[in-house]
């Protein structure tokens, strides 16, 4: 069974950091893009990251260009996501997703950015 495991969200102020996680399982990890998308309320789910599965090129929205980080281990079945620099409009809800696994998403991890 295939799962999806977000964690590492939180209360933070603007101009903070961090790191949210995503434990991977029920299916191989190291053939799968990984993406991070995100959903504030009243508003659709966005893609904000992915990174590719063997060359591990990564692509993100312009919003968070130079803000955010995606990274794997495959290892650990894990990717990662470093948001630094924080902004109010980044308070949202933030899944992972493999590509090609239609309809999975786990729980998603709570981001909050507020003073």
């Amino acid at each position: 069974q295939v799962q999806l495991v977000e964690s590492g969200g939180g209360l933070v102020q603007p101009g903070g950091s961090l790191r949210l996680s995503c434990a991977a399982s029920g299916f191989t990890f190291s053939n799968s893009a990984m993406s991070w998308y995100r959903q504030a309320p009243g508003k659709e789910r966005e893609l904000v990251a992915t990174i590719s599965s063997f060359l591990r090129s990564t692509n993100y929205a312009d919003s968070v260009k130079g803000r955010f980080t995606i990274s794997r281990d495959n290892a650990k079945n894990t990717v990662y996501l470093q948001m630094n620099s924080l902004k109010p409009e980044d308070t949202a809800v933030y899944y992972c997703h493999a590509s090609g696994l239609v309809g999975y998403w786990g729980q998603g991890t709570q981001v909050t950015v507020s003073s």
